[in-house]
């Protein structure tokens, strides 16, 4: 088969769908010798990592770059979709194909078999919590996807239900597919250079990890933490700024020194250096109102943490029996969950364990299969 795949949201680093990209992409390149794929790639300020491209070409696939905004990315191919279409008439790259694949942002008008990747509704079940441009985008491109995507796969089951009961989509279309998770653990070098960096002790520190938005929860899980009787180890909140009330957070933490006792915001930070956090931490926290799949909790899991999570959406799908569950509303229940993993050794231990069991179900090798079965059943 002939395959296109829009690898845009690549760039966007420390988000979910950053990392959902760059891991499809590697598998992609990993474990398919039989078909051929045309990668394309749009933006106007980002650049694509010279080793993913140099990679893209090496295997024999091929790379189309556009210099295009998203913002006009999405205006061209949401707003104006059948206007567009003479745009990508002439592209015969791209109408030649047997299936492109579209996600999270712009959705192509095209001649071939759709397949589209939809991680979360969340725009539609809390739209409070979504930036209004963002809410907006995605309601245009999800009209267009009900109607032309042949294939949708959803991150899980969360989401499937939420794409029948919101869109109205038929099941029949919706296939769930959990991705897998790409990670390496830290040397015992890199795992002492960020604690050193970061002025924090092994075991010393309860983590968090979400861009600075407000679904992420962050106000509640400080209120929660306040509530604890002077705490005697930190939380620390990693992320990327985002948008909202959430985002004064970091403004705030260095400037109130009382009232933000034993918190720190280190902003975003990379790969190797989380992951060493991941393996330090004493144990991994994850307030979430709701996600499409929350790649942080099973990041956590994979590198020995415990994990304590909320019990919404796909998160509680993604965990299992394997973290301590809470209401992500109820400020006594994060509390409550965070007391009684600060003080409960055998809990921690019990939780890792189950969380490496857990862990090994999420492959990207399993979701690239399965996706590649259904392209060939439905060509």
């Amino acid at each position: 088969m002939k395959i296109g795949i829009d690898i845009s949201q690549i760039v966007y680093q420390g988000t979910g769908v950053g990392r959902f990209t760059q891991g499809l992409v590697s598998a992609i390149l990993e474990y398919d010798n039989k078909n051929q794929w045309l990668f394309v790639f749009s933006s106007f300020r980002k650049n694509l990592d010279k080793k993913i491209e140099k990679n893209i070409i090496r295997k024999g696939h091929k790379l189309v770059k556009w210099k295009i905004p998203p913002t006009v990315s999405s205006f061209l191919f949401n707003n104006f979709h059948q206007l567009s279409k003479l745009f990508t008439f002439n592209l015969k790259f791209l109408n030649s194909l047997d299936w492109f694949i579209t996600s999270d942002w712009s959705e192509l008008p095209l001649k071939v078999n759709k397949a589209t990747i939809v991680h979360d509704l969340v725009y539609l079940r809390y739209p409070q919590t979504v930036d209004k441009k963002i809410r907006e985008t995605q309601e245009k491109r999800l009209f267009w996807v009900k109607k032309e995507s042949k294939i949708i796969f959803a991150d899980s089951q969360a989401t499937k239900e939420d794409l029948i009961n919101y869109l109205k989509i038929d099941p029949d279309r919706i296939i769930v597919n959990y991705p897998g998770v790409l990670i390496s653990n830290a040397t015992a070098l890199k795992l002492s250079q960020a604690l050193k960096k970061f002025n924090l002790k092994k075991g010393g520190f309860i983590l968090t990890v979400g861009k600075l938005e407000p679904r992420k929860n962050l106000e509640r899980l400080i209120k929660a933490w306040r509530k604890l009787n002077k705490p005697i180890i930190d939380l620390i909140i990693v992320g990327p700024s985002g948008w909202g009330k959430s985002t004064n957070i970091k403004y705030q933490i260095p400037t109130c020194q009382q009232a933000w006792s034993n918190i720190k915001y280190l902003g975003y930070i990379n790969d190797q250096e989380l992951y060493s956090l991941y393996a330090s931490c004493l144990f991994f926290i994850y307030p979430s109102i709701w996600e499409g799949f929350g790649y942080p909790v099973l990041e956590a899991m994979k590198l020995d943490a415990p994990v304590a999570c909320s019990n919404t959406s796909s998160i509680k799908e993604v965990v299992g029996d394997a973290a301590l569950l809470f209401n992500p509303y109820n400020i006594n229940e994060i509390t409550k969950s965070i007391t009684q993993l600060t003080a409960n050794e055998n809990l921690r231990k019990r939780l890792i364990e189950k969380g490496k069991k857990r862990s090994k179900i999420f492959s990207w090798k399993n979701y690239y299969q399965k996706m590649i079965q259904a392209l060939n059943k439905n060509v």
